[in-house]
């Protein structure tokens, strides 16, 4: 594994704000940047109070402004959501404003619900038009044509990293297809991922971005001082999920130490499921299960995610699991 990065949603704990949220994105991102971490993506989700990263891109730039040397990019974009050419120019002026540090990772689904797809002026079809769009804003962000009648401008020769991301088999065809970086998201859907990656290494096809597979794997990360106050600050997240998925977003809970009382136990055992792809612990624990993910999984760079409520426990997570997987890359 040759890097260790950071994804953000911009979370709204309980009690605060979208603007204390935002903060806290700025702090958590200067933290990971002093701890040795190689990117800072956040990720693209509308209608939601929990979330505050919604426009993307606007909190990219601010992100990138706030930092000096980590790659801040998006983790991803729901490029359904959008025309091609506004994400080339919005990404071609993020690249333009702070070259070398911009990536751009594309997601095929909505990231939202049907009604708030509509509130964002999707096109409503039941044709898949996620391939076209990648290669358009591939296009877009590519060399100058001269046949070009359309162009991004800033956008055009930026050669903005595009990443294709995915929770399924598809995004690894589409990324070993066009020769492209490839996120797998096992921090909330891990059940595909050896699957996924498998078919994303045997299937890549080198091209003008890449000449080899480049595999990048999400993980849950809470870290403490001790095991227990690491469950403890997890709770958190397995709350929030399993209220998402009853139907019942809101902003993340503080953490809690009955978990069995609050949640039904079905639903309980699917927001496991879903996280389980994880590392949560002490020092020596974080270490042992890193190892095995990174074993499991030889990834080239592991992406971490891990939504705690206190934004200094977080910051604390992070520094904890950089520690740890200082000696796990080469």
């Amino acid at each position: 594994m040759h890097h260790y990065s950071l994804l953000d949603l911009s979370p709204v704990p309980e009690g605060a704000t979208p603007a204390d949220a935002l903060g806290n994105t700025v702090a958590l991102a200067r933290a990971a940047e002093a701890a040795g971490y190689h990117r800072f993506w956040l990720a693209e989700h509308h209608n939601m109070p929990g979330i505050a990263s919604a426009a993307t891109a606007v909190v990219i730039g601010h992100v990138a402004g706030a930092t000096r040397t980590i790659r801040v990019g998006a983790g991803g974009i729901m490029l359904p959501n959008h025309a091609p050419l506004v994400v080339a120019e919005a990404f071609g002026t993020l690249e333009t404003l702070y070259p070398g540090r911009i990536d751009l990772g594309l997601g095929r689904a909505p990231g939202t619900d049907q009604l708030t797809m509509r509130a964002l002026r999707r096109h409503m079809t039941n044709e898949d038009q996620f391939p076209q769009d990648v290669m358009e804003l591939l296009a877009y962000l590519g060399p100058d044509s001269p046949d070009a009648r359309v162009r991004a401008v800033p956008g055009t020769g930026t050669q903005v990293p595009v990443w294709i991301l995915g929770s399924s088999l598809f995004g690894a065809q589409l990324a070993a297809y066009l020769g492209l970086p490839y996120a797998f998201a096992s921090h909330f859907a891990p059940g595909a991922l050896d699957e996924a990656l498998a078919i994303y290494r045997e299937r890549f096809q080198p091209s003008a971005y890449l000449q080899r597979p480049y595999a990048m794997v999400a993980a849950g990360l809470f870290a403490a001082e001790t095991d227990a106050e690491a469950r403890f600050l997890r709770s958190s997240q397995v709350l929030s999920f399993a209220r998402l998925r009853s139907g019942q977003p809101g902003k993340l809970p503080p953490p809690v130490t009955n978990l069995d009382q609050l949640v039904p136990a079905r639903v309980l055992a699917q927001a496991e499921g879903a996280l389980s792809f994880s590392a949560t612990g002490g020092p020596d624990t974080l270490r042992a299960q890193l190892s095995r993910l990174i074993e499991r999984t030889q990834p080239d760079e592991m992406i971490f995610s891990g939504a705690i409520h206190d934004p200094a426990a977080r910051i604390r997570s992070i520094q904890i699991g950089a520690e740890a997987l200082r000696g796990l890359t080469g």
